[in-house]
């Protein structure tokens, strides 16, 4: 426990479900608040289909497979079966490139900035006309990455392996929690945990009640797309990380006390 605790009876909604959020819930406790865990995403692989397994059985023929979270990670693996991976990898965030280590493979490539941009920009001197890129992601990740290395020449072949999803057990905890006024800082760690949570916040006329909240976003699409619906962003840290965003809403508090 930190000898300064600014956080100290505060309430932080945390979208995230168990398997995800432990280290989130420490760092807020860490800090002297209360973790309010309400998921506000979940994954679920999709059925294996005639073109996942087409893809797995080439694996060997593209030259880079970009992995752009844990989630794409382990569910790959999961269709994988006994086979390996010879390309170069690249990812996108340490938390990925972990749970790519766990799996027995280090990345060939990281970006510093852990968004699409950020990636397309730094990957870009590595892509050559005619690369063979595959990319795994899920139903509702942009194509932005595809689009800017096919733009460049590269041959990106994208697969949808997992879909996200608001799970129902959530929808009674935070409609509560919206009533009630219960929490007092909200976070969001993509644009899919705010869009689900002001579709809650709408439904049960919860705008009065979320007026005073600290508003905080991993990063700058998150942000976009809670200012597109209506929320006032107080903090989006410079490094996308729960880590920084956690400081980064000490900060916040810390000024304007």
């Amino acid at each position: 426990m930190r000898s300064s605790l600014p956080l100290r009876g505060k309430s932080v909604l945390i979208p995230r479900g168990k398997n995800h959020s432990k280290s989130f819930a420490e760092l807020v406790r860490d800090y002297g608040g209360i973790p309010v865990e309400i998921p506000l995403i979940a994954f679920r692989p999709v059925t294996e289909t005639e073109e996942i397994r087409g893809i797995i059985k080439k694996l060997n023929s593209y030259d880079w497979i970009v992995f752009t979270s844990s989630v794409t990670v382990d569910t790959f693996f999961s269709f994988l079966g006994n086979r390996k991976i010879v390309s170069k990898i690249a990812v996108i965030g340490k938390k990925t490139e972990h749970t790519l280590n766990e799996k027995g493979y280090k990345a060939d490539f990281r970006p510093t900035e852990y968004v699409a941009e950020g990636f397309v920009k730094e990957f870009l001197p590595y892509v050559t006309k005619g690369l063979k890129i595959l990319l795994p992601k899920g139903n509702l990740a942009r194509e932005y990455i595809a689009s800017s290395l096919q733009e460049r020449g590269a041959h990106v072949e994208e697969v949808i392996i997992y879909e996200t999803y608001f799970p129902e057990t959530s929808r009674l905890l935070l409609a509560d929690a919206v009533q009630s006024g219960k929490v007092d800082i909200l976070t969001f760690t993509s644009p899919s945990t705010v869009s689900h949570f002001m579709k809650i916040v709408r439904e049960n006329n919860g705008y009065e009640k979320m007026k005073d909240c600290i508003v905080a976003c991993i990063g700058p699409v998150t942000a976009e797309k809670a200012s597109s619906l209506g929320l006032k962003v107080d903090v989006v840290p410079q490094i996308y990380t729960i880590e920084e965003m956690v400081k980064g809403i000490v900060q916040f508090i810390e000024k304007n006390n």
